[in-house]
C-alpha cells in the first residue's frame, strides 16, 4: 500500500510548508528525546528523592517503634475502617450518577456534571468548613452532636471528596461500555434494571474495582477537612494522615516519617491494583 501523500494532499496539512526539508539534511531525533527524558525524567526523579530520603531519615527501628505506640495503632485501624467504609459509600453514590451521566441526556445534566467536579477544584479546606457551617443549620444541627468532631465526621469528611473521583472513574467505565449489548438485553425483555444488573454491571467489574481503590486511596491522604471537621483528637478521630500532623506538632519527627511510609506504601499497594484493573479493561 502506498503512503506516500500527494502534494495537494500535503499542502492541506497544518503547518506542511513547515516540516518540509531536504531528505539528504534530515535532522536527529535525538535531541528531541533527550528533551523529553529531561523535562519527565526530573520529576520523575525528585519524586524518587523524596521517598529515598524519607527511607534514610528512619530506620527499621523507628518504624516499630511507631507502631508501637497505642496512638498510631488506634490511628492505624480508625484509617482502614473509615477508608473502606468510604469506599464502600462513595460506589452506591458514584455507580448510579456515573450510569446516569453516561447513558442519558436529561435537563441540568451539564449542570449536575460541573457541581460533581467541585470537591475536585475545592481546596480541601474549604470542603472542611463548608461541612463545618452546613451543620449549624437545621435539620443538620439536630446531628451536629454525634457526627461534628466525631468518628462519624471523618467518613463524611472523606467522603464528601473521594466520592468525586469514584464518579468520575465510573462515568469513564460506563461511557467505554457498548450500549448495543443493553439494547439488546432490553428487546429480549430484560426491564432496564434486570438489564443494568445482568449486563452493564459485569463489564463494568473492573471499572468498579478502579473506582472503589482510587476512592480508598484519596480517603487515606486527606487531611484538610478531617482537622475541620472531625478534628485532630488523639484516640478519637485520629487517622494517619493527622496523625502525622500531630507527631510533628510535638517533634517526633521519626514518628512522623514512620506512619508517612506507612501511608506511602498503602497508596503504592492501591494504585498497583487500581492500574492492573484499568490495564485489564483497556486490554478487553
Amino acid at each position: 500500500m502506498n503512503t506516500d501523500l500527494s502534494s495537494d494532499e500535503s499542502s492541506k496539512l497544518p503547518n506542511a510548508t513547515a516540516c518540509k526539508v531536504d531528505a539528504h539534511h534530515v535532522g536527529s531525533d535525538i535531541p528531541f528525546y533527550i528533551g523529553l527524558v529531561v523535562l519527565g525524567g526530573t520529576y520523575v526523579l525528585l519524586l524518587l528523592a523524596m521517598l529515598t530520603a524519607d527511607l534514610f531519615y528512619t530506620s527499621p527501628d523507628h518504624l516499630w517503634a511507631a507502631l508501637a505506640k497505642p496512638t498510631i495503632q488506634y490511628s492505624l485501624k480508625l484509617s482502614l475502617i473509615s477508608c473502606s467504609l468510604t469506599a464502600l459509600i462513595s460506589l452506591w453514590v458514584a455507580v448510579p450518577v456515573g450510569y446516569l451521566l453516561a447513558r442519558h441526556r436529561f435537563w441540568g445534566r451539564n449542570l449536575m456534571d460541573a457541581i460533581l467536579d467541585i470537591p475536585i477544584v475545592l481546596p480541601p479546606l474549604v470542603v472542611g468548613l463548608s461541612l463545618l457551617i452546613l451543620f449549624q443549620f437545621w435539620p443538620f444541627r439536630l446531628a451536629a452532636d454525634w457526627i461534628v468532631y466525631q468518628i462519624p465526621a471523618v467518613i463524611l469528611a472523606q467522603f464528601m471528596v473521594a466520592c468525586a473521583f469514584a464518579v468520575r472513574t465510573m462515568k469513564t467505565t460506563f461511557d467505554q461500555i457498548d450500549p448495543r449489548r443493553e439494547q439488546v438485553a432490553l428487546t429480549l425483555g430484560c426491564t432496564r434494571a434486570q438489564a443494568f444488573a445482568t449486563v452493564v454491571l459485569p463489564e463494568a467489574k473492573r471499572g468498579i474495582i478502579t473506582a472503589a481503590t482510587l476512592a480508598w486511596a484519596r480517603s487515606l491522604g486527606e487531611f484538610g477537612p478531617l482537622l475541620i471537621f472531625a478534628g485532630a483528637t488523639r484516640m478519637k478521630t485520629e487517622v494517619l494522615s493527622t496523625t502525622v500532623f500531630l507527631e510533628l506538632s510535638i517533634g517526633d519527627i521519626e514518628a512522623a516519617v514512620a506512619v508517612s511510609i506507612l501511608m506511602v506504601l498503602a497508596a503504592v499497594v492501591v494504585l498497583v491494583i487500581a492500574r492492573g484493573s484499568i490495564t485489564q479493561n483497556l486490554s478487553l
